[in-house]
């Protein structure tokens, strides 16, 4: 069992490195599945070994002046307030119905994020300046240096962005990065490299809404399952951020969505045949 949790804990920690998110999409099916715990209580292991991992990736990044600390923060303010009610809708459903709503999820989620590779200004970052003409502008601008303008419409996007990725976190386990970083590239025009950065960033501090919601509901949370998952995502979330280095963007992207797929799929036939 122990090897199994570590071994789980680096692919999720993998996914993280590579592309900001993606975490919480594997660490339900892996918990639930694999290692045969009950789904609510692996909603809230995967939120606590996600946030933990996303902190040990975020740590090296703030080093290096890859996360836009404010826009972050604003992001993650509005996902902490979205994390608790996702945490009571998710007590709404019965488990069954709850995975096969995660394992729908998923499959949308493996759809934008290949579709995202066919566009070359979500997949490179390209910012929205002042410069442009304006019926080309989104509500967040950003000035020649790369500087956000974080105008009253782009704080709103944000924070309105951000309250659905909390929602998502605390409703189904998931960090949310799979939603941050698109939404970070689209709407604040960050660069590709910057997001993933920032997306570890929100994702650790909208898991600690998650986790704390969950355990003051009362729920059962096993540390040492937690913490099996906490060593195994160390490891993953150090081979990922190689890895990321040497892949272009689109290649990745690819191969990403199609394992969300697979996972997806069997979510939902082991769900219903059973």
């Amino acid at each position: 069992m122990f090897g199994l949790a570590v071994l789980f804990g680096s692919a999720v920690g993998f996914a993280l490195g590579l592309t900001g998110g993606g975490g919480g999409v594997f660490a339900v099916p892996f918990l639930v599945y694999g290692l045969s715990i009950a789904p609510r209580e692996a909603v809230g292991i995967s939120l606590a070994s996600v946030g933990g991992t996303a902190f040990a990736g975020v740590v090296p990044r703030l080093w290096r002046g890859e996360v836009e600390l404010r826009t972050g923060l604003l992001f993650a303010v509005a996902g902490m307030i979205g994390a608790p009610i996702g945490s009571y809708l998710s007590t709404l459903f019965p488990e069954a119905v709850l995975l096969v709503m995660f394992g729908c999820l998923m499959l949308v989620v493996a759809w934008r994020m290949w579709a995202k590779t066919r566009n070359p200004q979500l997949v490179t970052g390209v910012c929205l300046i002042e410069g442009q003409a304006a019926a080309d502008r989104s509500a967040c601008q950003r000035d020649e240096d790369g500087t956000l303008r974080m105008t009253s419409k782009c704080a709103q996007l944000l924070m309105l962005v951000g309250l659905l990725t909390g929602m998502l976190s605390g409703m189904f386990g998931v960090g949310g990065g799979f939603v941050i970083v698109p939404a970070l590239v689209l709407f604040s025009g960050m660069a590709i490299h910057r997001a993933v950065g920032t997306s570890l960033f929100v994702i650790f501090l909208i898991s600690i809404s998650g986790v704390t919601s969950y355990v003051v509901s009362g729920r059962e949370l096993s540390l040492e399952t937690t913490l099996q998952f906490l060593v195994g995502g160390f490891i993953g979330i150090w081979l990922g951020g190689l890895v990321a280095g040497k892949l272009k963007g689109p290649t990745l992207q690819k191969v990403f969505a199609t394992a969300v797929v697979l996972v997806a799929v069997f979510v939902i036939a082991k769900t219903v045949i059973l």
